[in-house]
């Protein structure tokens, strides 16, 4: 007998398209947003549960409890989905996916998302701090001192701090700006116990 639950991926990737074509063949699928509340209320997939990275840094083990056979991980490029995906495979989830191109790929592709108020994405505002912090070092260091060059080189470094150990500092403060903030933000009660348990997504399979 062929057991329900699928072996480790060969990749640990999919393609919008292929999520397409799994949100229709595939009831025991979970598609976890990983963004920030306020991503996700900006343009999300229909039928996907937000859940922000750090918190399910913090519940990982009570969420893998929860999850179903097929779980897809999207954010907004794919970095901080893969952190998740990291951390729910040291919980025993060693099926889960991350959606390739993030949501906008997923728009791209022809999915169906919901929309709502339009704001930034995370990642693209820390460029613009980042961006702009480089350019004020180095102008500053040019027409005021020499000494102001140095916020240039701490940005470089953090920026490659962050690509070495796959982490983002900046954008963890920049979530918890105001206009990052939504007007209730996702708790282990609203993000993770709204998730069926696997127990149930198992029933709906043999009652299909």
């Amino acid at each position: 007998m062929t057991s329900p639950f699928p072996s480790a991926p060969a990749v640990a990737s999919l393609d919008p398209e292929e999520l397409r074509s799994w949100m229709t063949q595939h009831e025991d699928l979970t598609v976890l947003d990983v963004r920030s509340a306020a991503e996700f209320e900006t343009m999300h997939i229909r039928g996907s549960y937000n859940v922000p990275l750090p918190l399910l840094s913090e519940h990982t083990d009570e969420l893998a409890a929860r999850l179903s056979s097929r779980v897809v991980l999207v954010c907004q490029s794919g970095v901080r989905a893969e952190q998740a995906r990291q951390r729910l495979a040291g919980a025993g989830i060693d099926t889960a996916y991350v959606l390739t191109g993030g949501a906008p790929g997923f728009v791209a592709a022809g999915g169906d998302v919901v929309r709502g108020r339009a704001r930034w994405d995370l990642e693209r505002q820390v460029r613009l701090v980042a961006g702009s912090a480089v350019v004020l070092g180095l102008t500053g260091g040019r027409f005021v001192s020499p000494r102001i060059r140095l916020l240039a080189g701490a940005i470089g470094t953090g920026l490659t701090f962050s690509a070495a150990t796959n982490t983002c500092a900046m954008g963890k403060a920049l979530s918890a700006m105001p206009w990052n903030k939504v007007a209730e933000e996702p708790t282990r009660e609203a993000a993770i116990l709204q998730l069926p348990t696997r127990n149930a997504s198992a029933g709906k399979l043999q009652a299909s």
